[in-house]
């Protein structure tokens, strides 16, 4: 079963906080008509923050967290009611899933939602997801469901990912970049700045995340929502928005798991022997070659490492709690504070 993450932002699909409820019908279609060629549409849909402002009548966007999260869960109501009435036209049904990033943190919580949506594939729902904004802060606060997109096209093995947004795609200068092999530096000085009343992301989030999902071997489209039939489109070849090319070698997935789920609670600081060894050599870091602690983490919280001038080595899973390293860094101790299987470069 061939699996396609359709991320809708929201400027697309609450133009200035009010759904469009008719175009939000035809991306339902168009999803719809792909499925019908053997492939399943996993919704990821921003909208919930943009249609409560607009509900309660705001003239400009809270800055509070608090405040925030309250309109989330207010508007989530009127953007599901529009999917499930959008789908019920075509017979078919629709299901919520609101995650946060402790659930992708979380191994367990992750192969749960995973599983969760993969039944709902087999019997025919189709899944809106989004972020629970009513409990989580991150994404109001740094971004919108880009990031969350690819992660659930890692989630749930999509073959491709796709944006769609207010904009062609990426642009250099006034000409749309059509096709991106690596997402190095100068591809991201591209994202222009934007200040938005009723979206909380951008073009730099969503090259992070196409940075993410090709990674994971994910082809990624960032598109206009408002082309005509641009999921069918892309889906069959067309050359439509910036194409994101995946990478050749893709890593294990526990390793992509650590690598992009995991968040980081801490550094851990070590020394040119130590860097030797789990860089160059593939070895589990021990800590004697540990100089420095930053941050409060536990057993099992994901880290990054880093050498004596800051350049950022990695990431992994650490065995022990900062607390605990404090008083073992330098110290000859047998065990492995970070194993090399929980370890992923940079």
């Amino acid at each position: 079963m061939k699996k396609i993450v359709v991320k809708i932002g929201s400027s697309v699909i609450a133009p200035k906080g009010k759904i469009d409820a008719n175009l939000l019908g035809r991306i339902v279609r168009d999803a719809l008509k792909v499925e019908k060629k053997g492939y399943r549409v996993v919704f990821v849909s921003s909208g919930a923050i943009a249609c409560g402002l607009n509900m309660l009548k705001f003239r400009r966007k809270p800055h509070d967290t608090h405040s925030l999260m309250a309109i989330a869960s207010l508007g989530q109501i009127a953007l599901m009611d529009t999917y499930a009435e959008k789908l019920k036209k075509h017979k078919r049904r629709t299901a919520q899933i609101l995650l946060t990033w402790d659930d992708f943190d979380n191994r367990k919580r992750f192969v749960n939602a995973r599983q969760t949506i993969d039944k709902l594939l087999s019997m025919g729902v189709v899944a809106v997801i989004n972020e629970n904004d009513a409990v989580s802060s991150e994404e109001i606060r740094f971004g919108d469901n880009d990031r969350l997109s690819a992660l659930v096209g890692d989630l749930i093995g999509a073959q491709e990912l796709i944006m769609l947004s207010d904009v062609e795609g990426l642009l250099e200068g006034n000409k749309l970049v059509k096709q991106v092999s690596c997402i190095d530096n100068k591809v991201f000085s591209l994202a222009r700045k934007e200040d938005k009343m009723y979206t909380a992301g951008g073009m730099f989030t969503k090259l992070e995340a196409a940075k993410i999902a090709t990674s994971s071997g994910i082809k990624t489209v960032i598109a206009s929502g408002r082309a005509k039939e641009v999921i069918s489109r892309i889906v069959a070849g067309e050359a439509l928005g910036t194409c994101f090319l995946p990478v050749e070698e893709v890593g294990k997935a526990r390793k992509r798991w650590i690598a992009f789920s995991k968040k980081i609670k801490g550094k851990i600081y070590i020394d040119e022997g130590a860097k030797e060894a789990i860089v160059n050599k593939g070895k589990s870091l021990l800590s004697v070659g540990i100089i420095k602690i930053e941050g409060q983490f536990g057993k099992g919280d994901g880290v990054q490492v880093l050498d004596e001038e800051a350049n950022i080595l990695g990431c992994g899973i650490t065995h022990y709690s900062s607390d605990e390293l404090r008083d073992l860094k330098g110290k000859r101790f047998e065990k492995e504070i970070i194993h090399r299987d929980n370890f992923v470069k940079g």
